[in-house]
């Protein structure tokens, strides 16, 4: 498959003839804003990473240490673990090569792309490797140039786009924060190394929307931050949107699409309070953030309250799964280290709007010129299944139909023409109104007259001229 076809299969647009399906929550099950506990996972754990193909979850990676200091128990793991939301099960696949937690996730072309992270000896590690859930094996890809960890990957116009993270430094940390952009393309398995950002970034949460890659609060230069940096693939801009309310690190994050709820970037962790600076911060552990409109909103809290998270999304429906919790008895804990929980937690979440969104139609045939035919074609598409389709054409009733149709009988002059679809939940979109004419196309008896009477013409001028130059000589 091209570069270019992947791209569009990616994007999803639906044609308008395409079959009704079940939406993912039914209009009796929807309030938005509200979380629902699922299965859990087998195996509870941090730091991992969860992607989305063909309408299931794989959790892959993470750690699984836990319990009381000194005897902590568990490690760096490369479980995968598949999950149903139709069945709500899961069950293990084959586990990834390198056992990593802190690596940067993301599904593309079927497959799923495992890049950088922590290592089980805790080195940071720019392996890349492609897990395939259609034949369930791993194989190894070039690595990242610049080896980082607690990063994340955004898929954008069939690309991969790598930034910040942490690289291993010679200093008190044995870290540094990165401001490398590092972008991969898996079509020809090979790197690319843009300009550094200007805003170094690790342990952030990140979501792509419209061409934009919005990366919020975790650590700059090793302080804890709620800024939101946002990167505009198109004109490889770098701004600044309004921060976040809490603060938080490792958090995780994810946007709607529009197509079943309003177009959001969804940030979720537990915050991290930071008294001495701002002790009147608030702690929010759902943020919202609008990106028309560059405002937040607080969500409904997680139910679980973890950190470490990983978060995906399945037709605008989010699921936050694993994380782990940390609690400290007395002071003793303070220096010596916490209690650790893993989870192995799948919350699902309902994000505000969900159900109110309405289809969004595009018309690609006709538009605003003028057709020397009675007949044009009404070509367009709708951006989900739709229960119902029709058109008005110049302010009349609407006409049913069930996709791509063809405009009859149109007479000379001006004519418009509008496209409605409604989804299951009864909401319903209209298309720009496209204003089109129809101009008087030459008789068929008149083209064939003139062309008679263009060739009579020519036939008189060529015996003309032949004989003016027999009597030239």
């Amino acid at each position: 498959m091209s570069k270019s076809a992947a791209v569009i299969l990616v994007l999803v647009f639906l044609t308008a003839s395409s079959l009704a399906v079940t939406p993912a929550l039914s209009s009796a099950d929807t309030v938005e804003n509200s979380w629902e506990l699922k299965a859990p996972m087998r195996q509870a754990r941090s730091g991992l990473g969860v992607a989305v193909v063909n309408g299931k979850i794989y959790a892959i990676g993470g750690s699984t240490r836990s319990g009381e200091w000194p005897t902590y128990a568990g490690g760096i793991v490369g479980t995968n673990e598949e999950y149903d939301p139709a069945t709500d099960t899961w069950a293990f696949k084959m586990s990834m090569f390198t056992p990593r937690d802190g690596f940067a996730i993301a599904s593309y072309g079927g497959k799923i792309y495992c890049i950088g992270g922590y290592t089980a000896n805790g080195s940071i590690t720019g392996v890349n490797e492609v897990y395939d859930p259609a034949t369930n094996t791993w194989e190894t890809r070039t690595p990242m140039p610049t080896p980082r960890a607690n990063l994340q990957a955004n898929v954008v116009n069939g690309t991969m786009y790598l930034i910040g993270g942490f690289i291993a430094a010679d200093n008190p940390f044995g870290y540094d924060v990165s401001h490398a952009v590092e972008v991969y393309d898996p079509e020809t398995d090979t790197w690319t190394q843009k300009a550094p950002s200007p805003y170094g970034s690790a342990g952030y949460a990140t979501a792509a929307l419209d061409g934009k890659i919005y990366i919020l609060a975790g650590s700059r230069d090793n302080l804890l931050t709620t800024r939101n940096i946002i990167y505009d693939i198109q004109s490889d801009t770098w701004t600044l949107g309004s921060s976040a309310p809490s603060y938080f690190m490792s958090g995780a994050a994810v946007a709607t699409t529009g197509v079943m709820a309003p177009k959001r970037v969804y940030v979720f962790d537990a915050p991290c309070p930071d008294r001495a600076s701002h002790p009147d911060a608030p702690l929010y552990s759902t943020q919202v953030y609008d990106p028309e409109t560059d405002r937040w909103v607080a969500g409904a809290d997680l139910p679980t309250g973890q950190v470490d998270a990983a978060v995906t999304i399945i037709d605008d429906v989010i699921y936050v799964i694993g994380g782990y919790r940390e609690t400290y008895r007395d002071v003793y804990d303070w220096v010596y280290g916490p209690q650790i929980a893993k989870y192995a937690t799948n919350d699902q979440y309902t994000p505000f709007g969900y159900g109110t969104t309405p289809p969004v139609i595009e018309v690609v045939s006709p538009v605003n010129q003028t057709y020397n035919a009675s007949s044009v074609s009404l070509d367009f598409t709708v951006n989900k299944p739709a229960a119902w389709m029709g058109y008005s054409l110049d302010g009349q009733d609407n006409v049913t139909i069930t996709g791509n149709t063809t405009l009859y009988g149109l007479s000379n002059g001006l004519h418009n023409v509008t496209v409605y679809a409604r989804d299951e939940l009864e909401n319903t979109g209209a298309s720009e109104t496209i204003i089109f004419s129809v101009g008087a196309p030459f008789p068929t008896a008149l083209v064939a007259a003139s062309t008679a009477s263009a060739a009579i013409i020519g036939v008189g001028l060529l015996l003309y001229f032949k004989k003016r130059k027999h009597q030239t000589k």
